[in-house]
């Protein structure tokens, strides 16, 4: 379950910051789509121990 949660928040996270980075440029919507990448690992991180208790 832990992998699949992680999977699914990377994605859209980094997903939101490629589509919020992409009016203002390719290497913008890059560094976004990885910051948000990140936040979506950090959040799946917690959502999983919140989940599991």
């Amino acid at each position: 379950m832990k992998k699949i949660i992680l999977i699914i928040l990377m994605s859209g996270f980094g997903w939101i910051g490629w589509a919020i980075g992409e009016r203002f440029g390719f290497m913008t919507a890059y560094f976004l789509g990885c910051i948000g990448s990140g936040l979506g690992l950090y959040a799946g991180i917690r959502l999983d121990k919140h989940i599991s208790g």
